[in-house]
């Protein structure tokens, strides 16, 4: 999917523009978006203090080669509306198109295998795959939520940006915060990883990863296929293949990516498609028909609210604090 940019009058004087001014644009999508269905999907948790619902709009932070910068998104009329504040304002806005899936090809995707897909493909068609770019992020995001819950990953989240990242810049409708560099990552201290029940082996990959952060980047952003950007990632201590596709989710917008060893997707997936829950090796021969498109087909189901019934006992939050 393509699209184009259009700079408003205060982009386009940018150079001109006083310190903490607004910069616009527009970007006009080649076909439908559903902007909090497409860019909400990389929220974690109703209290990530790096994105914010509020009414239409989006906000989001983000790290960029100038600084942290804020931005604003609003559909209308087709159209994307993007604001961003602080020194990375315009790296901001470049990014609105990946973000709004100018790069989710769906070419060979066909959703009539499944009556379900087929329906929720037709009602939905503004669905695409958010593209951030920003592989590090993604990467220490997954691992603080491996092995436990989302209530718990989504606490220690919050807690270690707002500790250690960066105040947002704009008039943001709460306090938000950009994420730690990778370096401020690598210097968060072991007891301050304990205060936010984050485990030894969790905390000690992220450190691990932040001191290769950019040569990470630069060849997962180089690997063409799922498996090249599965060894990439994996070769890694601490890093499994689900790690591995919650990454390719975020960062690079994987249509493909599928998180196996997931508490709860393998049965959410088998009671969508046939009415029972499955196994991991069950969902992926469910899935096998979508070939290339298998986490297109995942969001479709979550977009499509089914699901299972809750019988059996939830993964319950541990408190290894006091250990």
């Amino acid at each position: 999917m393509v699209g184009r940019m259009t700079l408003t009058a205060d982009a386009g004087a940018a150079d001109a523009a006083p310190s903490g001014a607004p910069r616009e644009t527009v970007y006009r999508p080649a076909a439908d978006v559903d902007l909090r269905s497409t860019v909400g999907m990389l929220r974690r948790g109703p209290g990530d203090p790096t994105m914010v619902f509020d009414g239409p709009v989006i906000w989001r932070t983000l790290r960029t080669p100038l600084g942290a910068a804020t931005l604003a998104l609003r559909a209308q009329s087709g159209e994307i509306r993007a604001t961003a504040w602080g020194g990375g304002a315009e790296h901001a806005l470049d990014t609105v198109p990946d973000l709004c899936g100018a790069r989710d090809d769906a070419s060979g995707f066909d959703p009539s295998h499944h009556p379900l897909i087929s329906e929720v493909a037709r009602r939905s068609p503004g669905i695409r795959l958010a593209r951030t770019g920003v592989v590090f992020d993604a990467l220490a995001c997954a691992v603080i939520e491996q092995k436990v819950t989302g209530l718990e990953a989504f606490r220690a989240w919050r807690l270690l940006v707002t500790k250690f990242g960066e105040r947002a810049p704009g008039p943001t409708p709460r306090p938000m915060y950009a994420a730690p560099t990778a370096a401020q990552w690598h210097r968060i201290p072991s007891w301050d990883w304990h205060r936010v029940a984050v485990q030894p082996p969790q905390s000690k990959t992220v450190v691990r990863v932040a001191e290769r952060a950019d040569s990470i980047s630069r060849a997962l952003l180089a690997a063409s296929t799922g498996d090249e950007r599965d060894r990439v990632l994996t070769s890694f201590p601490g890093i499994g293949v689900w790690t591995s596709a919650e990454t390719r989710i975020r960062a690079l917008g994987d249509p493909d990516a599928v998180s196996v060893g997931d508490y709860h997707l393998a049965h959410e997936v088998g009671y969508a498609l046939t009415g029972h829950r499955t196994d991991d090796d069950g969902m992926l021969d469910l899935l096998a028909p979508w070939a290339g498109h298998r986490q297109r087909v995942i969001r479709l189901i979550f977009a499509s609210g089914l699901s299972e019934p809750r019988r059996g006992p939830r993964l319950s939050p541990e408190d290894h604090r006091g250990r």
